[in-house]
């Protein structure tokens, strides 16, 4: 994929390796010719974050592209073009660093679109138009958390306490301060750029790391692709549907049982569900209605931020999409929790 050729000059001849192959989701080679007095040329590769110049003895390596100080070398790392000045013979490459499109571990692809309709509910809506972006296919569990903590605790970032009935279920009692800065130390640790300042608190939502859904990224996503309902999945909901509390003597659209969900209202509270035991929505999320509130990013006041989704302590009309809630966004309670999305 070349766009236009970029040069960098060398004080001495050097071996010529020309390739053109993939080594991988995130790079290529990008060397193009090696002409007889040191001039290197590569392709520009217009997904490319940043291009390095790597030495080997041989072909067959290893191939480095350590700094003068260990093998006598100016710093060789090139945006599109530079000059370098090497003191041995050597065979050089040029690597580019490209954007990946796999899909990231344990997210789902939220397609680009614009959700319109009404809600039997809540009357009309219309959703701003949306960029594609990826989420958590489940809500963040336990297990999840600790992971990220165990790594952030050992890289110098701080680490919050947060609560789980089981390893699978749901992480709760975690609040919003919290949440992103786990986010942070999540997109860190898998070599992401984080989105979030922990100065002010403020989202960088052109980085390409972990964040919080907006308010309107949430609700777009909980529908799964369909317009006009009132829940992921249609318009009742029912206990073989999502984890909250039945009240259908008060809610004609509940058709499941008065309390709790009987399979998971043992011991103490709270009452979860293992992450991913009821049906996906459309685009493959699951518990998008009930389990735990989620956190999303939108600052609603200067202290306070929105909840969507419903519980399993809350009723049917708070599981549905449109519903939202709001805490303040230092509060913890054993009935929120979230998941993150990127770019």
């Amino acid at each position: 994929m070349m766009n236009r050729m970029k040069t960098l000059r060398w004080a001495l001849p050097a071996l010529l390796l020309s390739m053109a192959v993939t080594i991988g989701r995130s790079e290529e080679f990008a060397i193009k010719s090696f002409d007889g007095t040191g001039r290197l040329t590569f392709n520009e590769i217009s997904t490319a974050t940043v291009y390095r110049v790597e030495w080997a003895p041989t072909p067959a390596g290893p191939w480095t592209n350590f700094t003068a100080a260990a093998f006598a070398m100016d710093a060789i790392v090139a945006k599109g073009s530079g000059i370098v000045t090497c003191s041995v013979p050597m065979c050089y490459r040029v690597v580019a660093t490209v954007a990946s499109t796999a899909v990231p571990v344990g997210m789902v692809l939220i397609p680009s679109g614009k959700n319109i309709g009404s809600d039997p509910y809540f009357g009309d809506y219309s959703l701003t138009n949306l960029a594609a972006f990826y989420m958590d296919a489940t809500e963040v569990t336990k297990a999840k958390w600790d992971e990220v903590n165990a790594w952030a605790e050992m890289n110098g970032y701080s680490v919050s306490i947060g609560f789980g009935k089981a390893s699978d279920h749901p992480v709760h009692s975690v609040s919003w301060y919290d949440c992103v800065s786990w986010c942070n130390a999540r997109s860190a640790m898998e070599g992401r750029t984080p989105c979030y300042n922990l100065n002010d608190w403020s989202c960088n939502f052109s980085a390409n790391g972990y964040r919080l859904p907006t308010y309107t990224e949430w609700e777009y996503a909980a529908r799964g692709g369909l317009s006009g309902k009132h829940f992921p999945w249609g318009d009742t909901i029912d206990h073989t549907l999502a984890n909250y509390y039945g009240q259908p003597s008060v809610y004609a659209y509940d058709q499941g049982y008065e309390g709790y969900d009987t399979r998971y209202a043992t011991g103490l509270t709270p009452y979860t569900s293992p992450v991913g035991a009821f049906p996906a929505n459309g685009y493959g999320l699951y518990d998008m209605a009930g389990n735990v509130w989620e956190w999303c990013n939108d600052e609603l006041t200067s202290s306070s931020r929105p909840l969507r989704g419903g519980s399993w302590l809350h009723y049917a009309e708070h599981a549905c999409c449109r519903f939202a809630y709001a805490k303040l966004q230092y509060d913890t309670f054993h009935y929120v929790g979230f998941r993150a999305v990127c770019r």
